[in-house]
């Protein structure tokens, strides 16, 4: 990935770990909410929060209470990254259109304004796993998103190469068994294409009710992927 545009410099001591552009054509044909809400926007700034790893690994069966916790908290934190983003661009001249990090907007299909993974493939940021989370080089999925929409002439980044290859730890950690174990290059073509949504779904609509654990969170297959998991430390002799 190539170095941000020094106007995003400060995005990272907002508290971002990771931030990219994307080039809103490349994001055409996807559903948005409303219809049209890509117009007007040639550029999308996508950016990443990472999630502590001492709590994802906990997340092997299901989502903890702690789990549950730290995922509204880094949700608030990027909601925060984009309205600070916002104001920036805006004193730039440019318009700017911050988006929640995460709103369902229809529990039957699961939608929202617009799919943060998709944009921040589309900015390569990182590449859609088996499990439909993005995954970064960096961090694996073990972050969460947000964007913001903007006419300011950003330079965009390219999308990254898929790397799960014939990887299944995914597949095999999830307890709904819902991953199909089916590779992409770019995107899937539907998201039935990858995963049973529905059984998906019906798992995490037994987490939610577990005490403390907020509706539609799992994190299993989070802490499955090899990808971002951290490294042993070594010790010093």
């Amino acid at each position: 990935m190539t170095e941000p545009h020094p106007l995003l410099d400060d995005v990272f001591h907002w508290g971002a770990d990771l931030v990219a552009v994307a080039d809103t054509t490349r994001l055409a044909g996807i559903e948005t909410e409303p219809a049209g809400l890509l117009d007007g926007f040639p550029r999308a700034v996508s950016m990443a929060v990472r999630l502590s790893s001492a709590i994802v690994d906990q997340t092997k069966t299901g989502p903890t209470p702690l789990y549950s916790q730290h995922y509204i908290r880094v949700n608030n934190l990027l909601d925060d990254l984009a309205v600070r983003l916002t104001n920036r661009l805006q004193e730039e001249g440019a318009r700017a259109l911050p988006l929640p990090a995460s709103q369902i907007l229809c529990e039957t299909r699961f939608t929202s304004y617009l799919s943060h993974k998709a944009v921040a493939i589309a900015a390569g940021l990182g590449w859609q796993g088996k499990s439909l989370l993005l995954v970064t080089p960096q961090y694996g999925p073990r972050v969460r998103l947000v964007t913001v929409l903007t006419d300011h002439p950003l330079p965009p980044n390219e999308p990254l190469t898929n790397h799960c290859g014939k990887c299944t730890a995914c597949t095999d950690a999830c307890p709904a068994g819902a991953i199909k174990n089916v590779n992409t290059q770019l995107h899937y073509a539907t998201r039935n294409e990858a995963v049973d949504l529905d059984a998906c779904v019906r798992k995490l609509r037994e987490f939610s009710t577990q005490d403390h654990i907020r509706p539609y969170i799992c994190g299993v297959c989070v802490s499955a992927c090899p990808w971002g998991k951290p490294k042993t430390r070594r010790q010093n002799h």
